[in-house]
C-alpha cells in the first residue's frame, strides 16, 4: 500500500518534501558533473561520447560527494559513509543521467553545441528538469520503502 503523501518519514518530513529534497540534491550533483564534464571535455578536445562519459562519471562523483561530506563532517568514517551514499543516490543519479543524456542526444545539434552556444545551456537545463521530474517519483517510491535517501536520515 503506498504511503500517504503527508505521512511523516525519516527526519519527520512529509514524504513529498523529502522526495523533492532528495531529487534536488541528486540533481545538483548531476548538474555540477554535467557542466564540469563539458568544460573539461571541451578544453581537452574530447569527442561527444567521451564528454558524455566524463559528465556521467562526474555526476556520480559529485552526487555521492554531496551526500558524503556532511556525513563525514558529522564524524562518520568512510566505511560507514560510502555504502550510505551508494544506497541513497545510485538509482536517482542513474535515472537522471539516463534521461538527461537521452534528451541531449535527441535534440538536434545539442550534442555538438559548445559552451558558448545557447543551445548547450538550454538543452542541459531542460534535460535536467525533465530528469528531475522523472526521478522525483522514483525517489518518493524508494523513500516510502525505507530506501534511497531514507537511509541517510
Amino acid at each position: 500500500m503506498p504511503a500517504h503523501p503527508h505521512a511523516a518519514h525519516p527526519g519527520g518530513q512529509p514524504l513529498n518534501r523529502l522526495a523533492f529534497s532528495a531529487t534536488v540534491h541528486c540533481l545538483t550533483g548531476c548538474a555540477i558533473g554535467e557542466v564540469l564534464g563539458m568544460i573539461l571535455a571541451t578544453w581537452w578536445g574530447w569527442g561527444d561520447f567521451a564528454s558524455i562519459a566524463l559528465a556521467i562519471v562526474l555526476a556520480f562523483f559529485f552526487g555521492y560527494g554531496l551526500t558524503s561530506l556532511p556525513l563525514l563532517r558529522s564524524g562518520m568514517g568512510v566505511r560507514q559513509v560510502a555504502p550510505l551514499a551508494f544506497a541513497s543516490d545510485t538509482a536517482s543519479i542513474a535515472t537522471m543521467e539516463l534521461v538527461d543524456n537521452l534528451f541531449i542526444i535527441i535534440v538536434p545539434g545539442a550534442l555538438s553545441a559548445g559552451l558558448g552556444d545557447p543551445l548547450f545551456w538550454w538543452s542541459l537545463a531542460v534535460g535536467l528538469l525533465i530528469a528531475g521530474a522523472v526521478a522525483f517519483p522514483l525517489n518518493r517510491w524508494l523513500i516510502s520503502r525505507g530506501k534511497g535517501h531514507a537511509v541517510v536520515h
